[in-house]
């Protein structure tokens, strides 16, 4: 039986590790503009959701090309503001929305706050603010959509990695986001308040509250702060673009 110096075994291994290195690259380079295409796609697909498009998602044959299309027919423009309420300019709102978690890390005067304007056939606007947070077990996001009042909530749609199934998990699902519609963030007063998720329920007739998950606590509670803390960076500029009752 021949036998092989620890010299050869030691280059012999250094040459398998490095080619196994380099096809692991190229296949994850390879897969890459893939990823990031998937990426762009789920953003896209919720910030429609929010307002009620993408509804034939499940059941069309090209799916990456409905939702590109139905983005660059509805939602035809979107802007970034600070917390003044001013315009940004050049900063793309998809890039920023992209790495959320890491605009939020920072100050709120220096953050860029992304919008998406939605406007349909009938030339009705809405505006899509992305929204990111803490549930029980890891982050939790989502988006929701506002009438052109910016005090009414016309959709949400809210996700996350690790939440409990048939619990915290809930919310992700339609149910729980039209409890969101046609709740109101100002109150009569002009003063933002948010929506409350409410442990127990809550009357319909409440404009500025929802039901909380059954037995989701923790993670409702973490909704109620996500959008609560993410519209209120907005407040400034909401309040320069309302509408006059």
């Amino acid at each position: 039986m021949k036998k092989f110096s620890n010299t050869y075994i030691f280059l012999f291994s250094s040459f398998l590790v490095i080619v196994v290195a380099a096809v692991l690259s190229f296949v994850s380079e390879s897969l890459r503009p893939i990823q990031q295409l998937n990426v762009e796609i789920e953003k896209k697909q919720d910030i429609l959701r929010s307002v009620g498009q993408a509804q034939d998602f499940a059941t069309v044959e090209n799916k990456n090309t409905y939702i590109l299309d139905l983005y660059a027919k509805y939602i035809k423009s979107s802007i970034v503001v600070n917390s003044k309420g001013e315009i940004i300019e050049g900063r793309d709102a998809f890039e920023i929305t992209k790495d959320l978690k890491n605009e939020i890390a920072k100050p709120l005067e220096e953050r860029g706050l992304p919008i998406f304007i939605y406007e349909d056939e009938n030339l009705v606007k809405r505006f899509v603010i992305p929204l990111r947070g803490k549930g029980l077990w890891g982050p939790i996001w989502g988006y929701v959509s506002l009438e052109d009042d910016f005090k009414t909530i016309f959709g949400t749609v809210f996700d996350h990695v690790s939440e409990t199934p048939g619990l915290g998990a809930e919310i992700r699902e339609i149910w729980f986001q039209k409890e969101f519609h046609g709740k109101k963030i100002f109150d009569e007063s002009g003063k933002f308040v948010s929506v409350m998720v409410v442990k127990g329920g809550t009357e319909d007739s409440d404009l500025y509250a929802v039901d909380a998950i059954s037995g989701g606590t923790i993670t409702s509670k973490g909704l109620q702060y996500m959008l609560h803390d993410c519209l209120l960076s907005y407040e400034n500029y909401f309040k320069s673009n309302m509408k006059k009752d």
